[in-house]
Order: structure tokens, then C-alpha cells, then sequence
């Protein structure tokens, strides 16, 4: 019998605070990081990209602007392309940082992932989302080696990305209650470690306090807890601490919906739906909602009910080696009921 702890990777690097990123050089150096290439996306490379190089004086920074549309094979060739650095960077929004992260897990170097808004966890996970022959698809990657979030950047980012990173985030507690159900139907078995460390990052950011979503202690407790559930991941070998029903929901809508929403909105809006099917922490869930302005914010979408009343017929399509509350006839009529009759829902869609 193998008795083995079990071992895994997270990051070395840590720093999530303002004006992190002027420091970034003193970082590298510390890891005896002397030569490093820096992806950006078109935004990240015109606010960020003059004053890295300009303040860089002992680390050689080769600073690249990646395109938006690029697929596996077009990374492939970036990768091969690279030449002899010591760790590859990103700065931006999650193309640009799943596009580093595949690029360094390809070349076996050391990544820093540093987000410039807080949308989704992504920048924290061990894998990434990239386009496969046409189709976004997730593909394995590492947990990055470092972890850097300058505060500062993510209070510039419009209020709509805060909201997805609130929504993302929630959906902690409805993946776990999957998790369970999941496991009581023996279909999968519950890594402890990595569903308290989910549970905890999600409870600690419910007792933030919520009047200001660009204070700096709120964002500071929604990266850190979005960046411990990216470690669940890792911990899990899996994406359940995380991600359930309601990322179902997500992935259907963005394959039927005429005006699909940021990933992290319509993934809150699932974790709401899914909360009250799971009768499990929903008012919880309506109180961050609420006091966020997350809901507000999604009134003012074109959100479809007959997009959603489909997307929870074709959710659990899309996983089918799951079982999660979706994959239940009789809760996917539960999740109709409530998508036709819930009042809050009814505010919500056209």
C-alpha cells in the first residue's frame, strides 16, 4: 500500500498589492531570474510596457504583443521561437495569460502570471483555455511560478470585470455542493484538502466588507481567495472545488447564446440558479450579490431566459462523465421552475 504524501506544486512567488509591478525586477533578481521575455495583450503593452523597460537596469526584458486570436499551433510555433530565458511572463487579461502559461509549460520554464484585472481565476490555475481546430478547448498546463497582482491596475479595470471575478468566485459554493452530491452517488470522491481550501477562500471573502468594490482590502481578499482556488485545483488534479453545474450552464450559453456575457457573469448568475436547486447557501449567495452590485450590473445585460431554460437542457452534454445536481432530470426541472419564477430572475432576463 502506498502510504506517499502527496505532492504538489504552488507558486513561489506571492505578491498581491499596490505597486507591485514597479518592484517586478527586484523579483526576478531574487530568483536569479536574469533574462525573461514579457507577453502583453494591446492594452497591457501600451499602459505597461515603455516603463518596464525603461525601469528594468540588471534583468534583459524582451517584451513581445502577442496577438488576441492566436491557436495551439500558432503558441507551438511562439514557444519553439523562444530563445535561451529563464521564465516567461504575462501581463493582461486571460488570452494573454493562458497563452504564457501554455508557452512556458511547453518549454518547461518557470511562469509569472500577472492579471491586470480579477475576472476569473484563471491566472492562478494549472491549466489553460486555448483554441483547439476552431474550438476553445482547456488543456493541462503548471501552476505558475509566480503569482503577481498589482492592485493599483486592477482598480483601473471597468467595474463589469470585478463583477465576473464576484461571480467566478461564488460559484466555489455550489461546485462543492456537486462535489458532494457527486460523491454520495459514488461518481467521484472528494479531495478534503482541496474542497476546505475552497470552502475557506470562499468564506473569507463572503465577510469582506462590501460597500466598495475598488477598495483595496476587497480586492485584496477576492485575488487571494480566486488564487487559492486555483491551489485547490492543483491539490485536486481536477477543476470540482471550483467548478460544477453552474460552469455547465456558463459553457452551454456560450455555445447558444446570441450575446454571450463575460464567463464570471453568467457563471454568478448560474451560481444564483443552482444555489436555490441545491437549496444550499442561496441567501448567502443574494446578500454578496446584492451588496456587490452584481446584480444591478446584470440588469442591464440582454440576458435571455429561453437561452438559459436551453443552456440547462445541453449543460450536462458537456460533461457527461459527470453528476452534478444538472445531470438530475428532476433538478433540471427544479432549475427551469426557477429560472421561469424566481423574482429575481424575472428582473434579470428579457
Amino acid at each position: 500500500m502506498d502510504n506517499q504524501l502527496t505532492s504538489i506544486s504552488i507558486p513561489t512567488i506571492l505578491e498581491i498589492g499596490e505597486g507591485v509591478l514597479t518592484k517586478l525586477e527586484s523579483f526576478l533578481l531574487e530568483h536569479k531570474l536574469r533574462e525573461v521575455v514579457i507577453y502583453f495583450d494591446d492594452f497591457s503593452y501600451e499602459q505597461f510596457s515603455k516603463q518596464l523597460q525603461e525601469s528594468f537596469k540588471m534583468v534583459r526584458l524582451i517584451a513581445i504583443n502577442i496577438s488576441p486570436s492566436m491557436d495551439i499551433h500558432d503558441l507551438l510555433s511562439k514557444a519553439f521561437e523562444l530563445g535561451n530565458v529563464d521564465a516567461v511572463i504575462s501581463i493582461g487579461g486571460g488570452a494573454v495569460v493562458d497563452y504564457g502559461k501554455y508557452i512556458s509549460y511547453i518549454r518547461k520554464l518557470p511562469f509569472i502570471s500577472m492579471p491586470t484585472s480579477a475576472s476569473n481565476d484563471g491566472f492562478a490555475s494549472s491549466n489553460c483555455s486555448i483554441h483547439v481546430n476552431g474550438k476553445k478547448t482547456t488543456v493541462p498546463a503548471k501552476v505558475p511560478f509566480g503569482v503577481i497582482v498589482d492592485l493599483s491596475i486592477i482598480k483601473q479595470a471597468p467595474n463589469r470585470f470585478i463583477f465576473a471575478g464576484i461571480g467566478d468566485l461564488m460559484s466555489n459554493i455550489t461546485a462543492l455542493y456537486d462535489w458532494e452530491y457527486e460523491n454520495q452517488k459514488g461518481v467521484s470522491t472528494i479531495n478534503a484538502f482541496a474542497a476546505m481550501i475552497s470552502k475557506k477562500a470562499v468564506n473569507s471573502f463572503v465577510r469582506t466588507p462590501m460597500e466598495d468594490i475598488k477598495a483595496t482590502i476587497f480586492l485584496k481578499e477576492l485575488v487571494s481567495s480566486m488564487t487559492m482556488g486555483g491551489i485547490a485545483t492543483v491539490i485536486s488534479g481536477n477543476s470540482a472545488p471550483i467548478s460544477g453545474s453552474e460552469h455547465l450552464l456558463s459553457h452551454a450559453l456560450d455555445q447558444i447564446a446570441k450575446e454571450p456575457q463575460m464567463h464570471g457573469i453568467q457563471v454568478g448568475i448560474a451560481t444564483y440558479i443552482m444555489a436555490k436547486v441545491q437549496n444550499h447557501r442561496a441567501e448567502r449567495i443574494t446578500k454578496v450579490f446584492e451588496r456587490t452590485g452584481f446584480f444591478k450590473y446584470c440588469s442591464t445585460l440582454p440576458l435571455r431566459k429561453d437561452e438559459y431554460i436551453e443552456a440547462i437542457d445541453l449543460g450536462p452534454t458537456i460533461k457527461p462523465n459527470r453528476y452534478t445536481y444538472l445531470h438530475n432530470k428532476q433538478f433540471q426541472i427544479e432549475a427551469k421552475r426557477v429560472v421561469n419564477e424566481d423574482p429575481i430572475l424575472i428582473d434579470l432576463f428579457s
